[in-house]
């Protein structure tokens, strides 16, 4: 793969760089950045004009479920990727609450030795306990590790058990290895389908009240504050006052991340658009999205990721008791941030880049992306000035369930390139 980008706009917040040059790639490895620059004599190279432009270190989405294996009618690795890379991703971080569980080696090693192919960088993580039932942490962490596992989380559910988290928060100060949390407590979430309030008594449906997310956060952050040298991250915040906690125990190693139908979307949105905005944890309310940008903007939200959550158009047909949790986000997690974020100005385009690739894959402790000659081109090109719609009869996943459909958004994702090839985006 040789390219030659011509005047395109480079953000790269590690390098401090954020200015036009021309980029040359050679064998999917970074030979030249700078001005006028010529195609190699010895290479063919695909001139591209990049004076609409913009490459940023290739994203990254800590947070994805690709239901390999065992739900492979909703997605599978190879759907699930193609999605990420249409998104403009070149690595993704998947959940374990597949059937069965992401619990053993083996499990683990036949999932890398399918994805190693890939444009897209596929990592997993693994249960804390077994049959992610929150009940017994798992007695093969060491193993789980040694497969290749880069995070612990049960997501999907939460670990409620404290010995069990502060257990599995001792394994990471030894390992470094993060846990990821899913915080909701199932003792109050009451069978509830939604956020608990005025929208949930109006269409007299259960309700999951902000306390459930809450209650854990309080207890585990004192927890991982506590054991030194763990690393504890919040997956998916909803609840606004879930920021002051972070606030109060703020360190490197208490992390964690939004996705946009969070800061997008409110419990009113279920009247719209019915099961396509039923999610774990729930929409919430306008004030709760306020406030979950502040802590974006302040940096106490260091990541935004999707929660990519596939699901068939039968299952979500099943109305909101019946129908499962969940939406899909790779394909248009970039116009979103941009869109509300950005153009907003709630936080710039550089700190939009740092939370969708850099943070991420430190947090994780995965080697960071280097627009620099000699380098691996990793790299997300976007239209960051195009006005487009939101259409998902254009994903690649196998799924479809997105309220976001038909949303003019601005920044479109061009291409992503990864492992010595290029994905041009069609969205």
């Amino acid at each position: 793969m040789n390219l030659l980008f011509k005047n395109i706009l480079i953000v790269s917040p590690d390098d401090n760089i954020n200015e036009r040059l021309d980029l040359l790639i050679i064998d999917g490895i970074i030979n030249k950045i700078g001005e006028d620059i010529s195609s190699d004599k010895n290479a063919s190279c695909e001139l591209i004009d990049g004076s609409k432009l913009t490459c940023t270190p290739g994203f990254f989405d800590m947070h994805v479920h690709f239901r390999e294996p065992g739900q492979t009618h909703k997605e599978d690795l190879l759907s699930g990727s193609n999605s990420a890379m249409n998104g403009g991703f070149t690595g993704v971080l998947c959940m374990p609450n597949t059937k069965p569980p992401m619990d053993s080696k083996k499990i683990i090693e036949d999932l890398k030795d399918k994805s190693k192919d890939f444009l897209v960088d596929v990592y997993f993580s693994g249960c804390i306990t077994e049959n992610r039932d929150g009940k017994k942490i798992i007695s093969n962490t060491e193993e789980l590790i040694k497969s290749g596992i880069i995070a612990f989380t049960d997501d999907g559910n939460a670990v409620n058990d404290e010995e069990i988290m502060r257990k599995i928060l001792l394994i990471s100060s030894k390992t470094g290895i993060p846990v990821l949390q899913h915080c909701e407590d199932p003792a109050l979430m009451k069978n509830g389908v939604m956020n608990e309030g005025e929208v949930s008594k109006k269409l007299g449906l259960n309700g999951i009240p902000a306390s459930s997310e809450i209650t854990v956060i309080e207890k585990d952050v004192r927890n991982a504050f506590a054991i030194k040298g763990s690393k504890y991250h919040v997956q998916h915040i909803s609840f606004g006052d879930s920021l002051d906690i972070l606030r109060k125990y703020k360190s490197e190693n208490i992390t964690s991340e939004v996705c946009p139908h969070h800061f997008v979307l409110t419990d009113k949105d279920i009247e719209k658009y019915g099961t396509n905005a039923k999610m774990n944890p729930p929409l919430r309310t306008e004030n709760d999205i306020e406030k979950i940008k502040k802590g974006i903007a302040e940096g106490i939200i260091e990541v935004i990721c999707t929660d990519h959550a596939p699901h068939s158009e039968e299952e979500k047909e099943k109305g909101m008791t019946g129908a499962p949790f969940g939406i899909i986000g790779l394909e248009c997690c970039a116009g979103l941030s941009y869109t509300y974020l950005v153009k907003e100005n709630v936080i710039s385009f550089e700190s939009m880049v740092r939370k969708i690739s850099v943070n991420p894959r430190r947090i994780l402790n995965l080697p960071g992306i280097h627009i620099k000659k000699g380098e691996k081109a990793n790299l997300t090109i976007l239209n960051e000035n195009e006005k487009w719609v939101i259409d998902k009869n254009k994903f690649l996943s196998k799924s479809r369930n997105t309220p976001f459909d038909g949303f003019e958004v601005v920044c479109k994702p061009f291409a992503a390139i990864n492992n010595n090839r290029i994905h041009y985006c069609n969205l």
